[in-house]
């Protein structure tokens, strides 16, 4: 059962830091340096330090954290509130804290259920491209309980899909969470295609390249090259109304230019923490960056797509932009196209807290009214939408005056 690993470890920190086993469980569960668990209120912290260690929550004062018996890690074993993401930093004496993450207070979605049949995950497959010159990269298929593999079936597609191949000992647990919604119907029986970045035959990683450029080379990896390889195992929808693709950070603005530039194909966006900046900015080359998809959204057509777009507060601000002011300013640009889309602004970092946390409610809206004998739908912006105003912003952490 996918759970165990996880629950078997909060089993054994609930009876504390001299547990037998503890620190091997710790090690072979999450990582050699620690990490978090969550399972209900249960919220395990770890740190490897060889120093003392603290750990503030939610911005409160530092706590000790406890040493683990026979090794140098750290740990923290607190209850804290469900349906919320957490804010966490370690304090090591002698050493910077370290830098801000957030941890998910999963909702009951994300958690196996009794009688809730499994779906399947493939071995990993390697694939060629042509259209990146020789690029190898990773994927794995994914089919929900209800797929038959002879029977044409949705699709969603996610990039760093290497990220979410461990079912619940990753941070999103989107098997968990599909096996729970198809069992409630709230989502249809679909095939998850999960691909890892790329590398180059002279072994440069070819991540940015692939995710933030704004041509359709990715879109053709995916249609020419991936989707084909994927129809051996599984039948698959080909109108981009049974279609969506989605990511985090740089996969996210890759989801978006998928279905930007080929809504036939793919119709749903799920972007989260998405790199709508310049990344890939190369102007002596001719080469535009993501941060212009917040004013062509604004002065192109409109396209027949529906968007899942989330960002935090304390997203990432650096020479490339600013994540929080850019999908603010793209989802403002949504709403005044009239795009079907929904917004979802919090205050984690640039992290998979809040998408995980989201992940059941997001799936659905997505996949809303979605009817099998259909090939197409019009997309249009909810009504309660339409009456709201545009995004405004105030600055809360320092004076601006």
């Amino acid at each position: 059962q996918q759970s165990a690993p996880l629950e078997a470890l909060i089993d054994l920190a609930r009876q504390g830091p001299a547990t037998p086993g503890l620190a091997a469980a710790i090690e072979k569960t999450l990582s050699p340096n620690g990490g978090t668990a969550v399972w209900g209120q249960d919220f395990l912290f770890v740190t490897r330090a060889a120093a003392p260690a603290r750990i503030s929550l939610n911005q409160q004062a530092p706590v000790a954290m406890q040493p683990i018996q026979g090794s140098n890690l750290w740990m923290h074993f607190v209850k804290l509130r469900t349906g919320v993401t957490h804010a966490y930093q370690f304090h090591v004496e002698g050493q910077p804290p370290s830098n801000r993450s957030d941890v998910t207070g999963y909702n009951p979605d994300s958690y196996p259920k009794i009688g809730v049949p499994k779906g399947t995950l493939s071995a990993k497959n390697v694939i060629t491209s042509r259209v990146f010159d020789g690029m190898k990269a990773d994927y794995w298929i994914y089919a929900s309980p209800g797929v038959n593999p002879a029977t044409p079936a949705p699709l969603m597609v996610w990039q760093d899909g290497q990220t979410l191949v461990n079912g619940d000992l990753t941070r999103m647990r989107l098997f968990t969470v599909t096996e729970n919604l198809v069992h409630q119907k709230r989502i249809p029986p679909m095939v998850h295609v999960l691909i890892a970045p790329g590398f180059a035959p002279d072994g440069r990683a070819l991540r940015s390249l692939e995710y933030d450029s704004m041509d359709d080379r990715y879109t053709r990896f995916l249609l020419e090259e991936v989707l084909p390889e994927v129809e051996k195992s599984y039948k698959l929808r080909p109108d981009g109304y049974s279609r969506a693709i989605g990511g985090e950070s740089s996969g996210g603005i890759c989801s978006f230019t998928a279905a930007w530039l080929h809504p036939e194909k793919f119709a749903r966006v799920h972007s989260t923490i998405g790199s709508y900046t310049s990344i890939q900015w190369r102007p002596k080359e001719g080469r535009d960056g993501g941060n212009l998809y917040p004013f062509l959204v604004r002065k192109e057509a409109k396209r027949n797509i529906r968007v899942w777009l989330s960002d935090g507060a304390d997203d990432l601000e650096n020479a490339h932009g600013s994540w929080p002011l850019q999908n603010i300013q793209l989802a403002n640009s949504l709403k005044m196209k009239e795009y079907d889309y929904h917004f979802r602004f919090a205050s984690a970092a640039h992290n998979s807290a809040q998408a995980a946390l989201d992940l059941p409610e997001s799936l659905t809206w997505l996949w809303r009214g979605y009817d099998p004998a259909r090939t197409s739908e019009e997309f249009v912006m909810d009504p309660a939408e339409k009456d709201k105003p545009f995004y405004r912003v105030t600055i809360s952490n320092r004076e601006a005056w």
